[in-house]
């Protein structure tokens, strides 16, 4: 028969030895996390990505809020990133090289000045609202050029909904704008004056003009939308 008080002091005994190899373990893992944590940090920091990233949000005239809204991301986590105070994942990088319209490269090359070929494929693409959360919205976008670096124009492939004359939100950037109608008819609102173009219709304008799209008729309308800061 065995003893019972033994088999529990047996038993403590393997319980304690367990948790003294766990509590090495764990602070070995630990360290080891530190290690490469300050590693990647020291890695990262010669890239200045959140240096980048508030250079480029300020030459593009958005906010925090604004951007955040575009991103799903916290405005808040958006300062740390461009204070340096936390590093970004890659797809959260991606998804806030989307929305200015420049490649990854953006952020970690330094030699810029080879030559550029980029590629999207169709699957690649992301589509995105004119507005984040707005009840209604004139168009959908989605940028065809991303993957470019330190590229000189913007191209989009847009689909205009419908919408009463004065709900167009207008808007107005630097720089010219281009549009090639490639189905259905659009609305185009240029200062006070509204333009009617068709399948195969293109324009070029000044975009420091006031302007904003809605489609006209049943029909889906789309557009290849061109802007050069």
């Amino acid at each position: 028969m065995f003893d019972c008080k033994e088999k529990l002091r047996n038993n403590k005994s393997r319980v304690s030895v367990s948790k003294i190899a766990g509590s090495i373990l764990t602070a070995s893992k630990t360290r080891s996390e530190k290690l490469l944590s300050t590693t990647l940090q020291e890695g990262l920091q010669r890239y200045s990505i959140g240096e980048k990233l508030r250079a480029l949000r300020l030459k593009k005239k958005v906010g925090l809020v604004d951007l955040g809204r575009h991103t799903g991301l916290s405005p808040a986590l958006l300062s740390k990133i461009e204070r340096g105070k936390m590093f970004p994942t890659l797809p959260t990088l991606l998804r806030i090289a989307l929305v200015f319209s420049v490649g990854l490269d953006f952020f970690f090359s330094d030699e810029r000045k080879r030559q550029i070929v980029a590629i999207v494929r169709g699957s690649e693409r992301l589509r995105f609202p004119e507005k984040p959360d707005a009840a209604e919205v004139g168009f959908h976008f989605e940028c065809l050029d991303f993957p470019a670096v330190e590229r000189k124009l913007n191209a989009y492939l847009a689909e205009f909904h419908p919408l009463a004359p004065a709900k167009v939100r207008v808007h107005q950037h630097s720089g010219i704008e281009f549009i090639f109608i490639t189905s259905g008819k659009l609305g185009l609102r240029i200062g006070e004056v509204e333009h009617s173009l068709e399948k195969d219709d293109s324009i070029y304008f000044d975009s420091n003009l006031p302007h904003g799209y809605r489609r006209i008729g049943s029909s889906p309308c789309s557009a290849l939308v061109v802007t050069i800061p």
